[in-house]
C-alpha cells in the first residue's frame, strides 16, 4: 500500500510531466472532433481575440461544452465520464462536474481525512462511512468521494456492507449476484470486488446476497481479515454502512475497518444521535476521524 502521505504531491507532478506536452488541439483532432480547416479558424480567432484554443472553438460552435470537457480530462489526466452518459445516475454528478453546488464540500471533505490520515500514528485498514439514521447521505457521500480519490490516481475500493438496503450496486451499475455476504460466508475472494474503468483506479464490493444474519456475518473475523488484504491492494478503503441507530452493524464494520466518519445532515440528524454514535464509536476502539455535516 502506498504512503497517502506522499500519493497526492507524487500523483501530480507524474500527471504534469506525462501530460504536458498535450495540446488541446491535437486531442480534438485525434478525436476527430476538428479537422484542419477547422483548427486554421480557431487558431485565427484565437489570436486575434487572445482567447485559449478552447474557448475559440467553442465560440466558432466547432465543438460542443462536453468535448472540451473530455478534452481537457485528457490532457490532465483525468478519469472523466460524459454527464449526459446512461451507464451512471445523478448520485455521481457531484463528483464528475467541478460546476456542481456539492462538488467543492465533497473536495473539501476529501482534503480534509488526507490530511486527518496523514497525522494517525498507525494507518487503519479502512474507513467506515456512518450516521444515525436513514437518508443522511451515506451512500452518496462513499460513492462520491471514492471518485474523488480515484481521480487523484489512488486506488480506491468501495465495499458495501449495507446488507439492509445496499445502493453501491445501482449508484455503479455493477452486478450484485456476488459481493460481500459471500466473502464474509467464505464463497468468494477479493475477485469479487468488480473494477470500474470509467473512473480509473476505481472497484466495487457490492453487497451480494442478502443475508438472514446480517449483523452475525458482520461480526466475524472473516471482515477484518478481508480488510487487512485488501489494505494491501488499494490506497483508500471506503465502506458504506446501514442506519446506525437501528441496529449495530455499522459499529461491527467500524471495529473492524479501524476508522470512521461520521455523517450528519442538516436539518434532520439530532445533534444528540450524532453525538452519542461517536462516543459509541470510540467506546469501540474505532478512530473516528471527524463528523462531517452533509447539506445534500
Amino acid at each position: 500500500m502506498r504512503d497517502r502521505k506522499a500519493i497526492l504531491p507524487l500523483d501530480a507532478a507524474q500527471s504534469s510531466v506525462v501530460r504536458r506536452d498535450l495540446r488541446i488541439g491535437d486531442i480534438l483532432a485525434a478525436e476527430g472532433k476538428l479537422d484542419r480547416t477547422g483548427i486554421e479558424q480557431v487558431i485565427k480567432l484565437q489570436e486575434s481575440r487572445g482567447l485559449r484554443f478552447g474557448e475559440a472553438a467553442l465560440r466558432l460552435r466547432l465543438i460542443t461544452p462536453e468535448d472540451l470537457r473530455s478534452a481537457l480530462a485528457k490532457q490532465y489526466d483525468f478519469p472523466y465520464v460524459p454527464l449526459d452518459g446512461d451507464a451512471f445516475g445523478a448520485d455521481l454528478a457531484a463528483s464528475r462536474d467541478a460546476r456542481h453546488p456539492n462538488a467543492e464540500q465533497l473536495r473539501a471533505l476529501r482534503t480534509q481525512l488526507l490530511i486527518q490520515w496523514s497525522k494517525l500514528e498507525r494507518e487503519p485498514r479502512a474507513l467506515a462511512i456512518a450516521s444515525p439514521g436513514s437518508f443522511e447521505g451515506r451512500s452518496y457521500v462513499t460513492a462520491n468521494l471514492a471518485v474523488l480519490f480515484a481521480q487523484l490516481g489512488m486506488r480506491t475500493l468501495i465495499i458495501d456492507a449495507d446488507f439492509r438496503a445496499p445502493r453501491q450496486f445501482e449508484i455503479f451499475n455493477v452486478p450484485d449476484r456476488v459481493g460481500l455476504s459471500a466473502v464474509l460466508s467464505g464463497r468468494a475472494g477479493h475477485e469479487a470486488a468488480l473494477p470500474v474503468p470509467a473512473f480509473g483506479p476505481l472497484a466495487v464490493l457490492p453487497a451480494g446476497a442478502r443475508p438472514p444474519n446480517p449483523q452475525e456475518l458482520l461480526l466475524r473475523p472473516a471482515l477484518a481479515t478481508f480488510l487487512e488484504l485488501a489494505h494491501h491492494e488499494h490506497d483508500v478503503i471506503l465502506i458504506d454502512t446501514p442506519p446506525a441507530r437501528e441496529n449495530a452493524d455499522a459499529q461491527s464494520v467500524a471495529f473492524s475497518a479501524g476508522s470512521v466518519l461520521v455523517l450528519a445532515r442538516a436539518n434532520h440528524t439530532r445533534t444528540d444521535d450524532a453525538a452519542r454514535l461517536v462516543r459509541d464509536f470510540r467506546d469501540a476502539g474505532a478512530i473516528v476521524v471527524g463528523t462531517a455535516l452533509n447539506r445534500f
